[in-house]
């Protein structure tokens, strides 16, 4: 089979900036990621600001980053306050005006911090930029299935960008922001090379955080299709997405439905075996949060049932 990859910039020919050459601060939020942090942090190594943020990691974590030159910054949510990145936004001082977003388990490639440095040189009026992020599943890449590419507002100007704020009650998601996304003030461009994502190696790992971001979704307050506001940028193709979803789990078997949408309307099958595990285990997780919404709605009644008598 012909390497899928061949179509994009080729990596291993782009040159390799000098250490902390680039004026990018980089901010990554962990908790317990030793065994991530070396090779993030080295994609990263251009950057003359890595900003770490931690949530009192028991592991390695920590000596890792400080070991690598990385700023360390201890955070602990406060129910009801900002979660993990909007806290640093807002509170830590950087030294650059280019603020970098990057998650312990994604990687900047060669070919996108030669991207990175020239669009912080030029930006060409941007308030900031998409980066194309590619998912590694079961060791293989998909590149269908509607998860490639895979925009995310992750490169910006300092002030210019916070995320949205979907909820601030519920904690299957942790401290850090999972799905929200940046609200940019200003024009956004696009930097084409990707940025690799290491997300679950294994099946284990993607069923238990799919589980807890399942009640997520279902117990989120709805205000995502109210977030768009004049003077900021969100993809009007997330908006889209998020309202069909809301459509489709008014539908008997969504989930079905979701297998249908990755699997065969955005061609998951090209993408051999791991691409029809995936697509199936997206159903089912569509599955559990609809599965959830029912809960909640009987719980409701029966809440209803029992005031009424």
């Amino acid at each position: 089979m012909k390497e899928r990859s061949s179509k994009l910039p080729n990596q291993m020919n782009s040159p390799n900036l000098n250490p902390a050459s680039v004026p990018v601060s980089v901010l990554i939020p962990v908790r317990n990621e030793q065994r991530n942090m070396a090779d993030c942090l080295a994609s990263v190594a251009w950057a003359s600001e890595i900003v770490v943020v931690d949530s009192a990691s028991t592991d390695d974590t920590v000596r890792l980053a400080t070991q690598a030159g990385a700023r360390v910054v201890q955070f602990s949510y406060v129910p009801g306050g900002p979660r993990k990145k909007n806290w640093a936004l807002s509170n830590l001082s950087f030294a650059n005006e280019w603020i970098l977003i990057l998650d312990a388990d994604e990687r900047i490639t060669p070919a996108l911090a030669v991207e990175v440095a020239s669009a912080v040189k030029d930006p060409h009026g941007h308030a900031g930029f998409y980066l194309n992020r590619r998912f590694n599943f079961l060791g293989n890449w998909i590149y269908h299935a509607g998860y490639f590419p895979s925009w995310n507002l992750r490169l910006f100007r300092k002030g210019l960008g916070l995320y949205e704020t979907l909820s601030y009650d519920f904690h299957n998601s942790g401290d850090n922001e999972v799905h929200e996304h940046v609200i940019l003030h200003g024009t956004a461009g696009r930097l084409i090379s990707p940025m690799d994502h290491f997300a679950y190696p294994t099946l284990a790992e993607f069923i238990e955080k799919h589980r807890r971001y399942a009640y997520w979704e279902a117990e989120m307050t709805d205000t995502a299709s109210q977030l768009r506001q004049d003077g900021t940028t969100m993809s009007r193709g997330l908006l889209m997405r998020r309202a069909m979803k809301r459509l489709a789990r008014r539908m008997p078997f969504p989930h079905w439905l979701r297998f249908a949408y990755h699997y065969f309307l955005k061609r998951g099958f090209l993408d051999g075996m791991e691409g029809y595990v995936f697509c199936h285990l997206l159903a089912e997780y569509e599955f559990w949060i609809w599965a959830r919404c029912l809960e909640l709605q009987n719980d409701r009644k029966r809440g209803q049932l029992a005031l009424a008598r």
